[in-house]
């Protein structure tokens, strides 16, 4: 190994809190159909109120309020019937002192209506009265124009990915189109004279498919980003080099695997150096699995070295390089991870000072320990999400309640 060691060590939350990369993706429009899952880049406003119209939440009766006060089953109000409002036009008739309007759910609230009574409350005594056995308050079972949205009002935050129920609000107020951030384009280079393609069909001995690059893709994709697979690079800094230099034209974030690890065949960190500055800000992280891990930034472009081996590049980046991944891209306001709370079923040991992401799988809220090599990606398969066991702590005792980020 020659005695080379990690340059600067630091925590997850030291490494996400200071490498802030400043790049950011461009801006982009478009339709209001094609943007789910997309971020605005700057706040959405409505440009009408929401509904529009003052409209029934019930199916029954617009009254005047006033009209209903005392009323009870022993001694109802009788209300003149004068008219019915049908769904999707003006209501034609006002309400008048004693007089009632049938109106179904949805439909506007006629003129000098201040109230509606549920149709469960009222009853039929001819065809022209009907009887109210509760009495309403002013305001009761009317949505008022602009109570859903308010004219100028945000319906869509900048930095926050556009959920469906987000689509369906834009649509109501009339949006069409929508300017958002463009994806971030992220490089993806597999290095290591023994990974092959994932086509080859017959492995020579001590050779391995590479199955990192494909996972991280689909990762880069799903927090929204273009992943770009830019192939394998033997364990060579000069065609490292060169492939990193290509990468740097197009790339708003680079993703070397298999190129964080310490040791003789650590050619990513002379590559990098070479790419110009700032350059490397931290090579190691406290973090189990995924020690070896190289941030840096490169003429403009966050550089990412991952370790070799799948199971601990995928966890390192789904903590350390999503985040990264989600800045570039104008997400301020990323999702919430999915949880679920369990019991552990066993003990679990931790070194104070390090972050360790144990893998679990959970039946009937027990989550059990998935232990292994961390070249070993099966692991990961078979878990249902990981516990993390923050810095302080020396480990989780058994029957322990855990919070497991579950994998969707």
């Amino acid at each position: 190994m020659g005695g080379k060691e990690f340059f600067t060590t630091l925590s997850v939350s030291e490494a996400l809190a200071g490498f802030r990369p400043s790049r950011r993706t461009g801006e982009e429009t478009v339709l209001r159909e094609d943007a789910l899952g997309r971020v605005p880049a700057t706040a959405v406003v409505s440009g009408a109120e929401l509904p529009g119209f003052a409209r029934s939440t019930v199916d029954g009766y617009a009254v005047r309020a006033a009209d209903t006060y005392g009323a009870s089953d022993g001694l109802p109000a009788y209300l003149d019937l004068i008219g019915a409002v049908r769904m999707g036009v003006g209501a034609d008739v006002a309400v008048r002192p004693a007089t009632a309007v049938q109106i179904p759910t949805g439909a506007v609230i006629p003129a000098d209506a201040d109230a509606v009574v549920m149709v469960e409350h009222t009853q039929i005594t001819t065809s022209d009265v009907i009887e109210v056995t509760r009495p309403v308050a002013v305001g009761e079972g009317i949505v008022h124009a602009d109570e859903d949205v308010a004219l100028g009002s945000e319906i869509a935050p900048a930095g926050r990915p556009l959920r469906a129920q987000d689509l369906g609000l834009l649509a109501a107020a009339g949006v069409t189109e929508v300017v958002v951030c463009a994806r971030p384009r992220v490089a993806i280079i597999s290095t290591g004279d023994e990974v092959v393609p994932p086509s080859t069909k017959e492995l020579m001995p001590g050779q391995v498919r590479d199955a990192t690059a494909s996972a991280l893709a689909a990762l880069v994709t799903e927090a929204g980003g273009e992943p770009s697979l830019r192939g394998i690079v033997p364990d060579d800094v000069d065609a490292l080099t060169k492939t990193l230099e290509s990468a740097l034209q197009d790339s708003d974030l680079i993703v070397v695997s298999a190129g964080s690890s310490v040791g003789a065949r650590d050619e990513t960190t002379a590559a990098v150096e070479s790419l110009g500055g700032p350059g490397i800000f931290c090579h190691g992280l406290s973090i189990k699995p995924g020690k070896p891990t190289l941030l840096a930034e490169c003429s403009d472009v966050p550089v990412i070295g991952l370790p070799g081996n799948p199971l601990s590049a995928l966890v390192v980046f789904r903590l350390v390089g999503l985040p990264i991944l989600r800045l570039l891209g104008g997400i301020t306001r990323p999702p919430a991870e999915p949880t679920r709370s369990a019991t552990l079923s066993r003990s679990v040991a931790s070194a104070a000072g390090r972050l360790d992401v144990v893998q679990v799988q959970v039946r009937d809220d027990v989550a059990t320990p998935l232990f292994g090599f961390s070249a070993l990606l099966s692991i990961l398969t078979t878990a249902d999400g990981y516990v993390v066991i923050p810095e302080p702590a020396t480990g989780l005792e058994s029957g322990a309640d855990v919070t497991v980020t579950t994998y969707r």
